[in-house]
């Protein structure tokens, strides 16, 4: 059965996603041992030096729906028809992954469907998000997290994609409905994923505590600081070598959230190129 990681990019005024996918796609090449296949699904330009690292380049099936929105999560609902694997993991772009994961696909592949649920600060220590997530804890939804998650082909998880499309479709109308207090005036995807368990009464399936998918989130309010910082890379120093990633002379594992855009220099870009060049 064929297996792959799947990257969403739709690049705004503001962001290159298709630069955060090139990136996160060469750090796959470089640490995984035995499952490295990667897509992109996109409709924005792929650098003709960035395509090597693919081993599918696929369009966003359906067409656009974003209409314009800040975060384009219209399209996500879709990754699952997109995707040309049995098992399915989906990344966004805007991570690093640093070490083999091979133990994650052998748990996955005894489920049809599971989110990330626990994160990490940079320190290592598990954090549960009672700031960013106030729509989440207030209307006593499950929090998973989009940025992290498994799928196999099957008719559990085609069901709850096609109720996924539902909640994206009528975002507002759920939003009044299953999540009316600290009300989130966009379309969310972690919101809607937790929506959508919800209404299929899913927790238990595709949540627990065993799942030992998890990512080091680096959103300032979550690293545990006295003072909060605009951006966490005002606090603290980082190194990437191509080989490890430290921060705060901390050594980073497995899959790293940086978040702050700006973190993906082009002195890193180059870096994963030079790396990679020779093992595509």
């Amino acid at each position: 059965m064929s297996k792959g990681f799947l990257l969403f990019a739709q690049n705004t005024a503001n962001i290159n996603y298709v630069d955060q996918a090139y990136a996160l796609a060469c750090s796959i090449k470089l640490s995984q041992d035995r499952d490295k296949s990667v897509s992109l699904v996109t409709d924005d330009p792929v650098p003709e030096n960035y395509k090597c690292v693919f081993d599918n380049i696929i369009e966003i099936p359906y067409g656009d729906h974003s209409n314009g929105s800040k975060f384009k999560a219209e399209n996500r609902w879709k990754l699952y028809h997109a995707s040309p694997y049995h098992e399915t993991i989906v990344l966004d772009t805007d991570m690093l992954l640093l070490e083999d994961i091979s133990t994650w696909w052998d748990y996955c592949s005894n489920h049809d469907l599971k989110f990330c649920n626990r994160i990490k600060n940079y320190k290592s220590e598990t954090v549960v998000d009672t700031v960013y997530r106030k729509a989440f804890t207030e209307n006593n939804l499950t929090s998973p997290y989009c940025a992290l998650h498994y799928f196999k082909k099957s008719e559990f998880s085609h069901d709850f994609y096609k109720v996924l499309e539902f909640v994206c479709n009528n975002w507002e109308w759920c939003w009044d409905k299953f999540a009316p207090n600290h009300y989130q005036s966009w379309l969310s995807m972690d919101l809607a994923l937790a929506v959508t368990i919800d209404i299929m009464g899913a927790e238990e399936q595709v949540l627990d505590c065993n799942n030992p998918m998890e990512l080091t989130h680096m959103k300032p309010l979550l690293q545990g600081w006295n003072s909060t910082p605009e951006t966490w890379q005002d606090s603290v120093t980082y190194n990437f070598t191509g080989d490890s990633l430290t921060v705060s002379n901390i050594r980073q594992y497995k899959l790293f959230h940086y978040v702050e855009k700006d973190f993906l220099s082009p002195k890193i870009l180059k870096k994963l190129t030079e790396l990679t060049n020779g093992q595509t």
